[in-house]
């Protein structure tokens, strides 16, 4: 449905009219019910919803809000992966990277990578090794790979050690918005007649006389009321989550997946000075560091810390943080300095747990894993953005034969993705939105007020706020400046300067108390806090300077 259309009904994309379906079709059986709304889940629920089945996809937090929207930003077969010999997920990966371009333009770009070579054997080395990858990539291929003399690399990276450099190497992956794209996932789902709900959290499972899982119990956190909801087939797409949904159908078995923590660091475009983004194919300990242009920033990254617990909010380690910056100093005439760092996050990996002994991350598959639990329950975890529609299929031909559904062939290989639009050839930051981009503008026609810049040094304006309230489902202030407008994670402090503008908006659209608004200020300026090396409160700071003055 076209964005002009969605304003003039009203967005399908509804929180209060899903909640209404379930409390009218309360006896109803679903044929699929979805735990977790990260691109796993919402992969899957799109996958569901558009062969035809009735889909019910529930998320404790926001969409997004764990591992989906703290990537690296890369559609990619994964050089590393080939390296290490895992031909068969790389081979799978570059497919679904030539899909995803294919079905959301808006979000998906071809991004060109240069190695930056300091020995001329390394330089045929990782020549050789991205010519395979890109006849892996067969009529998928983006661009050809191709050697560079060191004038050419200069070029390209005006601010890549020049000390000891022989020449380099360009190749080509992807590169897209992850949280904008789990909200068009989102938004594909509804249209295709699924029913999505955040803040909605799965407390226990149902099951049949025979021990068979016939539904979830669940409870909307912001109404507090408790849901029995029937389904034929419920997956279990949570993450680094996934333990605690088979523990509630069989307690104390091993767990499944260990969370493995990567962390990236966001500095000013200043530090790259080029569209092209710098990768580092072998880093002291044997990982892959990028440095790559997004959002008018640069992303730096990433790390691979294997942890032995899971949060909604895991936090860098210092360590982490100081490698990222040495790292990327070796390799950079300006080198960065904690100063320098805009914002910092951390994301978890749900990696499948290794045996006994061994604690390198490394060794660890990235490839996808599909379980059924001898009640029926469906677990999918595992795998990496790029081949969340792939995961999703397997998952969904698993869940047909347990559910014992009517067999419906998979569609998402073709369907466009929710915002779908070529990308314009003068872009302006409204491009993400897609074919959303329309409804936007059109909407400050209406209400000319919404113009406004939320802050001077950021192109988001009000209406972006409105519109991801209205159409986007998002419901605190952290839903829009993390994942809809992705300002935490670019500059926590520009975050937290927009924060009363943004708290305005919410409560007016969705109807909140003055009381409602003060906290979510403060618990976003708390959060905020936690993506930046020194603590900002612009309110403290005002203070501060005031009682200077007196």
């Amino acid at each position: 449905m076209h964005s002009k259309a969605l304003e003039a009904e009203g967005s399908i994309f509804d929180r209060a009219k899903f909640v209404q379906r379930l409390k009218h079709e309360a006896t109803t059986t679903w044929d699929i019910i979805v735990v977790g709304g990260g691109a796993t889940g919402l992969g899957v629920a799109v996958d569901a919803a558009s062969r035809g089945y009735k889909t019910l996809l529930l998320e404790q937090s926001d969409y997004a809000k764990g591992t989906s929207s703290r990537s690296t930003k890369l559609v990619h077969g994964g050089v590393r992966y080939l390296a290490q010999g895992d031909v068969s997920l790389v081979y799978e990966a570059l497919h679904e990277r030539g899909l995803l371009l294919q079905n959301a333009p808006h979000l998906v770009h071809v991004q060109p990578f240069v190695i930056p070579s300091y020995s001329l054997f390394n330089q045929g080395f990782y020549g050789i090794g991205l010519k395979v990858y890109d006849w892996m990539a067969g009529k998928y291929r983006f661009k050809k790979t191709e050697l560079l003399g060191k004038k050419t690399v200069q070029k390209l990276l005006p601010n890549v050690e020049q000390n000891g450099l022989k020449g380099g190497i360009i190749y080509y992956d992807g590169q897209f918005d992850d949280a904008r794209l789990a909200v068009n996932l989102a938004q594909t789902c509804a249209e295709q007649g699924g029913v999505l709900l955040n803040y909605f959290k799965v407390t226990g499972l149902l099951k049949d006389a025979n021990g068979k899982v016939a539904g979830v119990k669940a409870r909307d956190l912001e109404s507090s009321e408790e849901f029995e909801l029937q389904a034929k087939v419920v997956i279990n797409a949570t993450g680094v989550f996934v333990n605690d949904v088979l523990q509630m159908d069989k307690p104390a078995q091993d767990p499944l997946v260990r969370p493995s923590q990567g962390v990236h660091v966001v500095l000013d475009k200043s530090f790259l000075k080029s569209d092209t983004a710098l990768m580092i194919p072998k880093t002291p300990d044997g990982r892959v560091l990028f440095a790559v242009p997004w959002h008018d920033h640069v992303l730096v990254g990433t790390t691979d810390t294997p942890l032995n617990t899971a949060s909604l909010e895991p936090t860098a380690l210092e360590d982490e943080i100081n490698f990222i910056l040495d790292t990327a100093g070796q390799y950079m005439t300006r080198k960065p300095q904690r100063k320098d760092v805009l914002s910092v996050f951390a994301g978890l990996r749900p990696l499948a747990a290794p045996a006994k002994g061994t604690n390198s991350t490394k060794e660890i598959s990235r490839s996808h894993k599909l379980i059924v639990a001898d009640s029926g329950l469906v677990t999918i975890t595992g795998g990496k953005w790029t081949t969340y529609r792939k995961m999703a299929e397997d998952t969904l031909e698993q869940a047909i034969a347990i559910g014992k559904l009517t067999a419906k062939p998979c569609v998402t290989a073709d369907l466009k993705i929710h915002g779908y639009a070529k990308p314009q050839p003068a872009p302006d930051h409204l491009e993400v939105y897609g074919s959303d981009a329309a409804g936007i503008k059109a909407l400050i026609q209406q209400r000319p007020e919404l113009s406004q810049k939320l802050i001077a040094s950021f192109p988001n304006t009000q209406a972006e706020v409105v519109w991801a309230v209205k159409h986007e489902m998002a419901r605190t202030i952290e839903d829009v400046l993390a994942r809809r407008m992705r300002v935490l994670f670019l500059n926590a402090k520009a975050a937290i300067d927009m924060t009363p503008a943004v708290a305005t908006i919410v409560a007016a659209e969705l109807g909140l108390s003055e009381a409602w608004k003060q906290n979510q200020i403060s618990s976003f300026i708390k959060l905020a806090n936690q993506y930046l090396l020194e603590a900002y409160d612009p309110a403290a700071l005002k203070e501060k300077s005031t009682s200077q003055v007196a």
